[in-house]
């Protein structure tokens, strides 16, 4: 029986000192406008306080990264300045649809031969540590960027988790090999990596494009250059993922044309194609108006890029001042900044 999942390890629920990082970095603020994780701080600590009974997390990887995904043209996009970039797990169906109803399957099959089994299948939807626990299991170590790394795969898989009431053996951890790489700290256009291991998520692109619900502070407008949703800057550098494994699912496949978008393709859907060319997609979360945000702030780039041909700055001036009207309180605050981007040519 074939569950498509790529790495599997089990662990004990005994998280030691990362409870206590996980509580300084709460305390430094670093979390920023994700609430959830200050909320439910003491379940992270403790996945038998989550699910009472567990005594061990099945911790699973499944692989994203699709056979039509070149590097190389992923960083010629980031350098055109009339390109939408959408981080590449984000281009196919939404993961938490795809890899919990997985995982549920697989648990039913560990049921049927094992006998009635306690169990709740979790993919980054509950408040649990889950690189920590994949860590610990054996899954992989921590690269400097907070991410987990494996051989196989480098960053480029989902995770998820089945938490047991069954003792079943525990895997070994593996050891760490990044040496002395630092190249996704020295990538990062945000320095959101304030050292090795340390993440600042109030300065990720990743989170300010995706769970930051306010405006985008004004400092890191100009570093976000054509990153519309998240950011692959620091796994796209990274060594490990050069050989990384494909995925045979058709399910992470690109869709609507995501990987290959100009700004003024994506600026030109209304709301309603906004939701119906999400529908199944991770991104259909953060809603128009902050799709709307995130591309107002790349088009403010694109009309300062000294190398984009006066023609392409002309069409997305007119796109912008088109849509100002209309548009509501946060999204003019972000198309008004871009405007006062503009070069007289344009």
């Amino acid at each position: 029986m074939h569950f498509g999942f790529d790495g599997l390890r089990i662990t004990d629920t005994q998280l030691g000192l990362a409870s206590e990082r996980l509580q300084e970095w709460l305390a430094e603020g670093r979390h920023g406008h994700m609430e959830y994780m200050q909320r439910h701080a003491d379940l992270r600590s403790d996945p038998q306080l989550l699910v009472p009974g567990t005594v061990r997390v099945i911790c699973v990887t499944m692989n994203y990264l699709s056979p039509g995904i070149d590097f190389e043209r992923e960083w010629q996009r980031i350098a055109d300045p009339s390109q939408a970039v959408v981080s590449v797990y984000a281009r196919g169906r939404d993961y938490h649809k795809v890899l919990r109803n997985r995982l549920q399957e697989f648990a039913k099959a560990i049921e049927a031969h094992l006998g009635i089994l306690g169990y709740r299948v979790f993919t980054d939807s509950a408040p649990l540590m889950e690189v920590e626990l994949a860590r610990k299991a054996g899954l992989g170590w921590r690269g400097k960027h907070t991410l987990l790394l494996n051989r196989e795969s480098g960053s480029t898989f989902f995770l998820g988790e089945i938490l047991v009431d069954v003792p079943l053996p525990i895997d070994q951890e593996e050891e760490a090999h990044c040496g002395t790489c630092q190249a996704c700290i020295e990538i990062c256009p945000t320095q959101a990596i304030t050292a090795p291991y340390q993440l600042d998520a109030r300065k990720c692109i990743s989170y300010l494009t995706i769970e930051n619900p306010e405006a985008i502070p004004v400092e890191f407008r100009r570093a976000m250059g054509n990153r519309v949703y998240g950011c692959d800057d620091c796994q796209l550098i990274c060594p490990w993922n050069k050989f990384a494994k494909r995925t045979q699912l058709p399910d992470f496949a690109e869709r609507h044309g995501l990987g290959g978008a100009s700004l003024l393709q994506l600026w030109s859907w209304t709301a309603e194609e906004f939701e119906r060319r999400h529908e199944g997609s991770a991104i259909r979360r953060i809603g128009y108006s902050r799709w709307r945000r995130n591309l107002a702030v790349a088009m403010g780039n694109a009309l300062a890029a000294v190398d984009l041909q006066d023609a392409n700055k002309g069409l997305i001036l007119n796109a912008l001042l088109s849509a100002l009207p209309d548009a509501d309180p946060l999204v003019a605050e972000h198309i008004e900044w871009a405007l006062g981007l503009a070069t007289p040519s344009a």
